[in-house]
C-alpha cells in the first residue's frame, strides 16, 4: 500500500558544508517511507530573491523553508518538503529550495552548477526565480543552463562523434517555469498586449548574427528551448511597497499584502498544483519517494567521485535495487498469502496447486509493479525460482500434515482391533474371518474421514504392511480352516496387498502429472504478464521517441539549424524497437523461464 508522509517542517536533503555535498540520511528515511508516486518542484535562483517564500506558499505555510532577512544566503545545500499533493489523490508534492546561486562567499564557482544540476535532475517542475525583467543580465546569469551538457549525460556510452545528443535530454529533463519576481514593466510588445508566456519566448529569441557576442548571448536561450520544450512564465508584483514588512514577509498577514501579488501567487499554485507532472523516467518509469531517495544518492556519490551523473547508469542502478526489492516483495506476498489461504492438509493435490497459481499469479503482477528494466529477465526468473522453492515447502509441509493426521486418526479407529489382537481374541478356530471383518470396518470408517491429505493411501498402505505379519500368525492358528482355504485365503491377502501398491503409484503418477502441468501453467502466466509490460513499456517507448521527434521538428521550423538536432529522421522509430529489442528480449526470456 503507497505511504503517505506529512512533514511539518522541511529538512535539509543535501548537505553543502564548505563546498561539499553530503546526503542527509535523516531525509532519506523519510523518503524510503514515501512509496507513493512524487511531484518534485525545485526553485532556483540567485540568493535574496524570495525563492524560499514562494516554496512556502506551495506547501500553504507562511513558514517553513528559512526566508532569512541579510544579505547573507540563508538556506545551505537543498532543502525538503513533503506534503500531500493537494490534488493528485495518492501522490506525494516534494519541494525542494536550493541555497541561493552567486553568493560571493564561494571559492568554487562549480559548486552552484551542481546545485543547479542536481535541482533539474531531481524535479519534475524546474521553477527560475529571478527579479525585475527578463532581460539581457537575467540570461546571462542563468549561464548555469549552458554547462548542463558538462554536468549531466544521458548515456554512458556517447555518440560516435564524442558529442552528446543533448535531444536526449528532453526526455527526462523538467518543465520549465521562470517566476520574475517585483516585475513592474507592461507586458506590452509593439503596442499589443501579450501574455506572460509570449513575453518569455520573446526573450528567448535568438538575436540574429554570427559574432561571439551574439553567439555568447544565445547560448543560454538556445539550451533554455532546446532542454526544456514545456515552458511556463509567471510575473509578480513586489508583495507591498512597506519595506519593514519585506524583511520579514513570513510574519505578514494576507490583507496586508498587495492584492495583485496575492491573485499571481494562488495562480502560480494553482498552475503547479494542476499542471506539474510526476516524475518519470525514461521509457515512462514512474519515480516514487524511495526512488527519489536512492537518485539522490547515487547523483551525489557519482558527483563527489569526480564523476559526471549519467541518468542511463542511474536507472541501470536503480532498477538493479528496485528489481531485487521487488523479487522480495512479490516473494513475501506469496509466501503470506499462501499462509493466510492454506488450511493442511489439503484434500487432494490439486487444491494446493490451484492456491499455488491463484497466489503466483498475484505475486508475478506485484513484481511487474515494482520492477524495471529487467532487460534479461534475471529477476524474474529469480522470483520463478523462489516461488517454485517455496512451494515444494508448502508440498512438504502439506504432505506432513497429512501423514500426521492419518496416522492419529488410523491409530484411533484401530484402536479396538489392537486391544483384541493383544487379548488374542482372533487366535481361535474362525479367528482370521473375524480379523479380516474388523480390519475392514477400520479401512471402511479411514475412508469416511474428511480432508485426509495428499499421503491418506499411502499412510493406509503402511498400516496395513505392518499388520501382515499379525495376519500371518492368525491365518496359521485357525485350525478352521482347511489347507485350500489357508492358502486361498493368503493369495487374497497378497493380491489385496498388490492393488494397494498399485494404488500408490497411480496416485504417485497422477500427482506428478499435476506437479509438471502446473509448472507450465506457471510459465505461462510469467510469460503473459512478461509480454503485457513488455507491450507497455513499447509504448511508453514509442511516446518518449514521438515526444523528442516532436520538439525536434519544433526546433527545425523555429529557425534551429539541423546539425542541432541531430537524430530527427523517420527511420528513428523502427530504430527505436529495434534498439529495445523487444523480440529478442521476449525470446531470451522465454528460454530463461523454460529452463527454470
Amino acid at each position: 500500500m503507497a505511504t503517505n508522509i506529512t512533514m511539518k517542517t522541511p529538512i535539509c536533503l543535501v548537505e553543502n558544508w564548505e563546498e561539499q555535498l553530503k546526503v542527509n540520511p535523516k531525509a532519506l528515511e523519510i523518503l524510503n517511507q514515501i512509496s507513493q508516486p512524487v511531484v518534485v518542484v525545485a526553485i532556483v535562483g540567485l540568493y535574496r530573491t524570495g525563492k524560499s517564500y514562494l516554496m512556502n506558499r506551495l506547501a500553504g505555510q507562511k513558514h517553513g523553508f528559512p526566508l532569512g532577512s541579510t544579505i547573507e544566503s540563508e538556506t545551505k545545500g537543498i532543502w525538503m518538503w513533503c506534503v500531500p499533493h493537494p490534488s493528485k489523490p495518492n501522490h506525494t508534492l516534494v519541494l525542494l529550495d536550493t541555497e541561493g546561486l552567486g553568493d560571493v562567499k564561494k571559492g568554487d564557482p562549480k559548486n552552484d552548477s551542481w546545485i543547479f544540476a542536481l535541482a533539474v535532475l531531481l524535479s519534475s517542475t524546474f521553477v527560475y526565480n529571478s527579479l525585475g525583467t527578463i532581460n539581457h543580465q537575467a540570461l546571462e546569469q542563468l549561464h548555469f543552463v549552458t554547462e548542463l551538457t558538462e554536468l549531466i549525460r544521458a548515456r554512458s556510452s556517447p555518440p560516435s562523434d564524442e558529442v552528446e545528443d543533448s535531444a536526449e535530454f528532453v526526455s527526462f529533463f523538467p518543465d520549465f517555469v521562470w517566476a520574475v519576481r517585483d516585475f513592474t514593466l507592461e507586458l506590452n510588445l509593439k503596442g499589443q498586449l501579450i501574455t506572460e508566456d509570449e513575453y518569455l519566448e520573446d526573450a528567448l529569441k535568438l538575436i540574429p548574427g554570427t559574432n561571439a557576442r551574439i553567439q555568447n548571448s544565445n547560448k543560454p536561450r538556445k539550451c533554455i528551448r532546446y532542454f526544456f520544450p514545456e515552458r511556463k512564465c509567471f510575473v509578480f508584483d513586489r508583495p507591498t511597497n512597506d519595506k519593514n514588512l519585506l524583511a520579514r514577509m513570513d510574519k505578514v498577514p494576507e490583507d496586508q499584502l498587495e492584492l495583485n501579488f496575492k491573485e499571481q501567487s494562488e495562480k502560480f499554485c494553482s498552475y503547479i498544483f494542476t499542471h506539474g507532472k510526476t516524475k518519470t523516467l525514461r521509457q515512462g518509469i514512474i519515480v516514487t519517494g524511495n526512488r527519489l531517495g536512492s537518485l539522490v544518492e547515487m547523483y551525489i556519490d557519482t558527483i563527489n567521485s569526480g564523476a559526471v551523473p549519467c541518468l542511463e547508469n542511474a536507472v541501470t542502478t536503480l532498477a538493479q535495487h528496485e528489481n531485487a526489492a521487488a523479487v522480495q516483495k512479490a516473494a513475501e506476498h506469496y509466501s503470506r498469502q499462501m499462509a493466510q489461504r492454506l488450511v493442511l492438509p489439503t484434500d487432494t493435490l490439486q487444491e494446493l496447486l490451484d492456491l499455488h497459481a491463484a497466489c503466483e499469479r498475484e505475486a508475478i503482477k506485484i513484481f511487474m509493479e515494482h520492477s524495471f528494466k529487467d532487460d534479461n529477465g534475471e529477476f524474474q526468473k529469480n522470483l520463478l525460482e523462489t516461488t517454485e522453492q517455496k512451494k515444494e515447502e508448502f508440498l512438504l509441509q502439506n504432505e506432513e500434515a497429512s501423514v500426521k493426521y492419518c496416522q492419529a486418526e488410523l491409530t484411533r479407529l484401530s484402536a479396538s482391533l489392537m486391544e483384541s489382537i493383544s487379548r488374542g481374541v482372533f487366535f481361535v478356530p474362525g479367528g482370521h474371518r473375524l480379523y479380516l471383518e474388523a480390519r475392514k470396518r477400520i479401512e471402511e470408517e479411514f475412508e469416511l474421514v474428511p480432508r485426509k491429505g495428499v499421503k491418506a493411501t499411502e499412510v493406509l498402505q503402511t498400516f496395513l504392511q505392518s499388520q501382515a505379519a499379525t495376519e500371518n500368525s492368525i491365518l496359521q492358528a485357525d485350525k478352521a480352516l482347511t489347507d485350500a482355504e489357508e492358502a486361498l485365503a493368503a493369495e487374497e491377502a497378497k493380491r489385496e496387498a498388490a492393488e494397494k501398491e498399485r494404488e500408490v503409484l497411480r496416485q504417485r503418477e497422477q500427482e506428478m502429472q499435476q506437479k509438471m502441468e502446473a509448472q507450465e501453467r506457471s510459465f505461462q502466466e510469467n510469460i503473459a504478464q512478461l509480454k503485457e509490460k513488455m507491450e507497455r513499456e513499447r509504448e511508453d517507448l514509442l511516446r518518449e521517441q514521438e515526444r523528442m521527434l516532436e520538439h525536434k521538428l519544433k526546433l527545425l521550423r523555429s529557425g534551429f539549424p539541423r546539425s542541432q538536432t541531430r537524430g530527427a529522421r523517420p527511420e528513428c522509430k523502427r530504430e527505436l524497437v529495434s534498439d529495445c529489442g523487444a523480440l529478442a528480449w521476449y525470446s531470451r526470456n522465454s528460454k530463461v523461464f523454460g529452463e527454470a
